[in-house]
């Protein structure tokens, strides 16, 4: 009969569902399977996902997609390794020795723990007391400060630490922990893109910082040793993939860089639950002036250099148009928004900011909350979901302008991808108000691609010199249609409608 075709699978775990997919060596696509989990919101700014849940339907995931590859190949399918991506910063408690979770993940964009960041900024007289360190600012996005609310708030989690038995970790630790093995001698590791949002680690040397543990109170020992993205951690324990390494592990927007083969200078933005823009710095750690984050982009080997990024993260991104649909009932699908949104020429004047759980970058105000400006008898739902869609683009835009000046360097043309980049007209949008060419390529799914292309690296499938030298095949290309004059005017506008987004935070509920 046939050879057993070689191939690698990927797991991406999002923010609104888990995926596996599983890739020939020739790049195509043999299977996938994808199985959404509960978002939790218990109270106002609070958002959890089970942990157990996220376990499941990834092993359900890897055996409903393993099972239809190996339909699909004539000689069936021999996977050489497996590929994990993850919702950064979303993190999980548990227990080595039961290797159950001990309280509910909590998810990236959850504000809980304002308090605890509004404590360190004032206890380090600035918002950027660790920045030096880490890249990063003091917020309620990053996982060390999930971790303190944690220890403060839950006392099996405080109990756990006491025993000696406390594991912390993002959802790519607690993912790699149970499939080599949980309980039994499972793997405790994060790799350096995933650790470089802790606000634990020293950028410079890639190891936790001692000063940065301390000031958050975290013990090392509780967190997972700091692997590269490309290596072999374990070997998957039972399943479909028993005995299969898992031996690649990028963040979702640092493997989406990948899966879109960034090079140094070049950046691309994810148009998915937030909107994410990355820039491959290359070896050079670039320091952010303007609101950005400096971050690991990747590391492919054990012994290969760290590249790092900047980083503009916004968290109301595609979530908007749910929310017009979940919320407010404008739409009934999310594909409406497209066709609605271009029945009218214009917003009419109307600017909407999706400050929802405050502003991310390069604005950093977790006072902001949304806010639709400009409206008038004349205003329709058309015009409110055009002004929501354009938002995405502004947000963006507002992101590029300030990575250019901390490159010092123009970005001559923006890579996207993730599930709003499929509409039409918000691609038009942003080549219109960034001024330059946006790639839209034929691969929507490039954040699975990238933890593939890693674990294939490892499984000898190609070389990280194939990896770059890939051009993309059939992209879409959007080009501005508006002038400098006209562009200007809307960016004016624009600014003005997020300035009075701000000092919203006397109505935060207590």
């Amino acid at each position: 009969g046939a050879m057993a075709e070689e191939c690698v699978a990927a797991v991406d775990q999002g923010t609104q569902s888990t995926r596996v997919f599983v890739y020939a060596r020739d790049g195509r696509v043999l299977a996938k399977h994808q199985v959404a989990h509960r978002q939790a919101m218990p109270h106002a700014g609070w958002v959890e996902h089970d942990p157990e849940e996220i376990m499941r339907n990834a092993m359900e995931c890897i055996e409903v997609a393993t099972a239809a590859a190996q339909e699909a190949v004539p000689g069936g399918i021999s996977v050489k390794g497996l590929g994990i991506t993850n919702q950064r910063e979303t993190t999980v408690a548990w227990d080595r020795a039961t290797g159950r979770a001990l309280c509910p993940a909590v998810v990236w964009n959850d504000l809980r723990t304002s308090e605890i960041s509004a404590r360190l900024t004032a206890a380090h007289g600035s918002k950027d007391g660790l920045r030096e360190k880490t890249g990063l600012p003091f917020s309620t996005y990053f996982s060390g400060l999930k971790m303190r609310w944690m220890l403060e708030n839950v006392p099996a989690v405080a109990e756990a630490a006491e025993r000696g038995t406390l594991c912390f970790g993002t959802i790519d630790s607690w993912l790699i922990f149970h499939l080599t093995g949980g309980a039994q001698g499972g793997a405790h590791v994060t790799d350096v893109t995933n650790a470089s949002r802790y606000l634990l680690m020293n950028l410079a040397t890639c190891a936790w910082d001692p000063e940065c543990c301390q000031a958050l109170g975290i013990d090392a020992a509780t967190l997972p040793a700091i692997v590269s993205s490309a290596e072999e951690y374990g070997q998957i324990r039972s399943g479909a993939l028993k005995g299969v390494p898992v031996c690649g592990c990028v963040g979702d927007q640092q493997a989406s860089t990948l899966g879109q083969r960034c090079r140094v200078g070049e950046a691309k933005n994810t148009y998915g639950t937030g909107l994410f823009m990355l820039m491959n710095t290359g070896e050079r750690l670039v320091p952010s002036k303007h609101g950005l984050l400096s971050t690991v982009a990747f590391q492919l080997g054990k012994e290969a250099p760290v590249v790092y990024g900047l980083e503009g993260a916004v968290a109301t991104g595609a979530i908007g148009i749910s929310w017009l649909k979940d919320n407010l009932n404008l739409i009934s699908d999310p594909a409406e928004s497209e066709p609605l949104a271009a029945s009218v020429p214009d917003t009419a004047g109307v600017y909407f900011v999706p400050a929802f759980s405050g502003l991310l970058a390069p604005h950093w105000r977790e006072d902001a909350r949304g806010t639709i400006v400009g409206m008038t008898m004349f205003t329709t739902k058309a015009h409110i979901v055009r002004a929501l869609l354009e938002s995405l683009a502004f947000q963006s835009r507002d992101v590029l302008e300030a990575m250019e000046k901390d490159a010092g360097a123009t970005i001559a043309r923006l890579k996207v991808d993730g599930g709003a980049c499929q509409n039409n007209l918000l691609m038009q949008v942003q080549a219109d108000l960034l001024g330059i060419d946006v790639a839209r390529g034929s691969d929507p799914d490039t954040t699975c691609r990238g933890a593939a292309l890693a674990a294939g690296l490892v499984a000898g499938f190609w070389t990280k010199e194939d990896i770059f030298a890939e051009e993309e095949q059939g992209a879409s290309v959007f080009s501005p249609q508006i002038d400098a004059g006209g562009r200007a005017e809307r960016v004016r506008c624009w600014q003005e409608a997020v300035s009075r987004s701000l000092n919203w935070e006397f109505a935060k509920a207590s």
